[in-house]
């Protein structure tokens, strides 16, 4: 198997640094194929912007998705992105590895989603979801927090890590096509004891290895929506963001459903 391990995070020596570490030896030594992007190391660009598009003159309306499909069309895309994209190209398995920072990922690994997954490249025009163009990869989300797992649950403060990662996992990688792995997550590694960081570590690594064991995450297929997408009377909404009123299922019910799994 290929992997692709996506890291951002700006300290090597960080425990992201730590669980990098663990995936590229665990998964090197079973016998896989590991590339790592260490993208503050790379001084990674974030900004999609109009300089990536020399053809463009100054003056001319930048249209971002148009001109990263016609560039990929062209085979102009620029080399920091073309190389972006053919370590996805050959991956079997992505793992992106980071911080959470505002409840989301930190700016410089959405600036990679931004350049690198780019329409023409991982979707199109009735190239999503279900036929988005990364069908057939998996990817996983390898996180850290800075507060304990007791915030990030449906009655923590911080609400629950599923529907805190929708925008990521069904935004992102499901609508490119991605087979989605449950997340890992260190809770607050800063803050325990030496013991804890190695359970992390070991608890990591073991789920690396019965990565053909692990489910992956719900999304309703095309065939659970009607002509206008939203699911069809009668589906049960099963992803516990989504909740369908038109099979009379509440918010509570579809998220109790979810949290009971």
């Amino acid at each position: 198997m290929n992997v692709l391990i996506v890291h951002a995070h700006p300290e090597n020596r960080s425990f992201n640094g730590a669980l990098t570490d663990t995936a590229l030896r665990t998964l090197s030594e079973q016998g896989h194929t590991v590339v790592v992007s260490d993208l503050y190391a790379m001084d990674w660009n974030p900004s999609l912007a109009l300089r990536e598009f020399p053809e463009l003159a100054p003056d001319d309306f930048f249209n971002p998705a148009k001109e990263q499909e016609d560039a990929f069309a062209n085979k102009s895309v620029c080399r920091e992105v073309a190389l972006e994209q053919g370590k996805v190209r050959a991956a079997d398995l992505v793992i992106f590895q980071f911080p959470v920072w505002w409840f989301s990922m930190p700016a410089i690994l959405k600036g990679w989603v931004d350049r690198v997954l780019s329409r023409g490249f991982a979707y199109a025009s009735g190239r999503k979801y279900d036929t988005g163009m990364l069908k057939g990869k998996r990817a996983m989300l390898s996180i850290t927090t800075g507060t304990a797992d007791t915030l990030y649950t449906p009655s923590g403060v911080d609400g629950d890590l599923h529907h805190i990662f929708w925008p990521i996992h069904n935004g992102i990688l499901a609508y490119t096509g991605f087979t989605v792995l449950p997340p890992f997550a260190a809770w607050m590694p800063a803050q325990v004891s030496d013991a804890q960081r190695q359970a992390y570590l070991d608890e990591y690594a073991n789920r690396l290895m019965r990565l053909g064991d692990v489910e992956p995450l719900f999304f309703h297929p095309k065939t659970d929506y009607d002509e206008h997408q939203q699911l069809k009377p009668g589906v049960i909404a099963r992803s516990g963001v989504q909740w369908n009123p038109r099979a009379n299922q509440s918010f509570e019910e579809a998220a109790s459903q979810f949290t009971s799994r």
